[in-house]
């Protein structure tokens, strides 16, 4: 069994009480709680719990990024998802769920970033770690927010009682994310406390991804440096397709190339990972509980899966064939699987593993140069060895890529966008790359023959928000086609 953050907040804490991770930590009284380690664990763990419940990061979040993408489509209620002209009721009930679980967890944090400071029985160290993680999942919460509404109200340890905030610009957002990244990687360890909890090496990744989307190319390029220079991550070795199980399986309890994970376990009840469910096929041997198939590609139609090297194992293991009515060539993905679960299954969602950090590096490197560097090219052909069985620190000139064939500076930048396709296909990351590099609605039109609408590059202002916090205007704060 994973023994994982959140699993231990009833030991820590009051073991007799079997919902204490529901209940609100503002509601015990300052002077008898976040006062020693056990404390402040517990209300650190209690930041992880509303993003990985199944309407969030646990399912729902990666299905709908999912489904966005060139190579997915999707079935049922998420279908009007394929349209790209917005959010139908259904789906906007989704994504107020998603803020909502945010918020949830931004509000646990700035608890924790509050009143960890007074604590009576903690050292300056203890202190300084779990502010620092705090912070860190902060910071990581407010990324997601800005990458798919844009500005959002800045909630914080210093405003937590005030309902009507106005939404900040997205630079503002940005600027508190860099802030907060900042101060977790200065005080966070190289271990972290638990499986599941960040480490440095994990904010320097997450602070790369988040100077991508700045466009700050040469800090995004020196932090995965900085990364790949501790030795502290290797890509897993593979010969065959099954072997990507040794990241993505739902036994693994950890791995060289994890870097930071949502962690997930079959037991007890309630912690497991619910995203197979909406993947599989009902009577597969892939997830015994059954599935709903809600996406689904196509071998033959979908471009990108059709150009797709067969030979790539990448490609053998993350998808199997399974027919329901629409064609004999439909696909439906296989990268997380249980085989023996007969409830969630136990995989982990892997949000930066160290494929991501090389090509992190690889494009923030060939960017910040204005064309590709030798070892950007070499970082990306250690990912791309490895999906050909091949060691990924030896060369190979039966599968390596050349820097001559991909001198210019775009020619580099297109390979990147298609290789780290392949390596993060049904990982919910594939949109977010896409908006990120401006090039969401071309790609969606060549693969998909579909004009994607202004409105469907971000999600709306739930109502639940407007309708409480009076600082936002629904109609004029809105975003644009709500």
């Amino acid at each position: 069994m994973k023994y994982y953050i959140l699993f231990i907040s009833a030991l820590l804490l009051f073991s007799s009480c079997e919902k204490l991770l529901e209940e609100n930590p503002q509601s015990i009284a300052a002077e008898n709680f976040y006062n020693n380690p056990a404390e402040v664990q517990a209300g650190l763990n209690a930041i992880y719990t509303p993003i990985r419940g199944g309407g969030s990061m646990g399912a729902l979040y990666q299905i709908q990024l999912e489904i966005y993408t060139e190579y997915m489509y999707g079935r049922g209620s998420h279908a009007p998802l394929n349209d790209y002209v917005g959010l139908d009721n259904t789906n906007i009930t989704r994504t107020d769920g998603m803020w909502t679980t945010f918020y949830e967890a931004i509000r646990n944090a700035n608890i924790v970033i509050q009143r960890t400071p007074l604590g009576t029985n903690l050292n300056d160290a203890d202190r300084s770690k779990f502010l620092g993680e705090a912070r860190f999942l902060r910071g990581l919460l407010y990324f997601h927010l800005v990458r798919n509404w844009a500005g959002v109200p800045l909630r914080t340890e210093n405003n937590m009682d005030s309902v009507n905030l106005p939404r900040s610009t997205k630079e503002e957002i940005y600027n508190f994310i860099e802030a907060d990244l900042l101060y977790a990687e200065a005080n966070l360890p190289d271990v972290p406390r638990l499986p599941g909890a960040p480490s440095t090496w994990a904010v320097k990744t997450l602070l790369a991804d988040v100077y991508m989307n700045m466009n700050d190319y040469p800090k995004a390029r020196d932090k995965a440096l900085e990364v790949i220079g501790s030795n502290k991550f290797s890509l897993v070795n593979v010969m065959v397709p099954d072997d990507f199980d040794k990241i993505f399986g739902p036994d693994v309890q950890s791995s060289t190339e994890e870097i930071f994970y949502l962690k997930f376990s079959r037991t007890p009840s309630g912690q497991g990972f619910e995203y197979p469910m909406y993947t599989h096929y009902p009577g597969t041997i892939y997830y015994p509980p059954g599935g709903y198939y809600t996406l689904y590609s196509d071998s033959e139609e979908n471009s990108f899966v059709k150009n797709w090297d067969k030979q790539d194992l990448r490609y053998i293991f993350n998808w199997y064939a399974q027919t329901f009515g629409l064609s004999n060539t439909t696909i439906l993905s296989k990268k997380f699987t249980d085989k023996v679960t007969n409830t969630a299954g136990g995989n982990d969602y892997p949000m930066y593993r160290y494929a991501d950090l090389l090509l992190f590096y690889a494009e923030s490197a060939s960017r910040a140069n204005n064309g590709p560097t030798a070892d950007a090219m070499e970082k990306l052909n250690m990912v791309h060895r490895r999906a050909y069985g091949k060691n990924p620190l030896v060369a190979d000139a039966t599968v390596d890529f050349k820097l001559s064939d991909y001198s210019s500076a775009q020619s580099f930048l297109d390979l990147v966008v298609k290789e780290r396709g392949y390596e993060d296909c049904s990982e919910g990351k594939r949109w977010l790359d896409l908006k990120r590099m401006g090039i969401a609605k071309d790609v969606i039109k060549a693969v998909k023959g579909i004009t994607v609408a202004d409105k469907h590059m971000l999600w709306p202002i739930p109502r639940i928000e407007y309708n409480y916090n009076k600082a936002i205007d629904p109609i004029k704060d809105q975003n644009p086609g709500y």
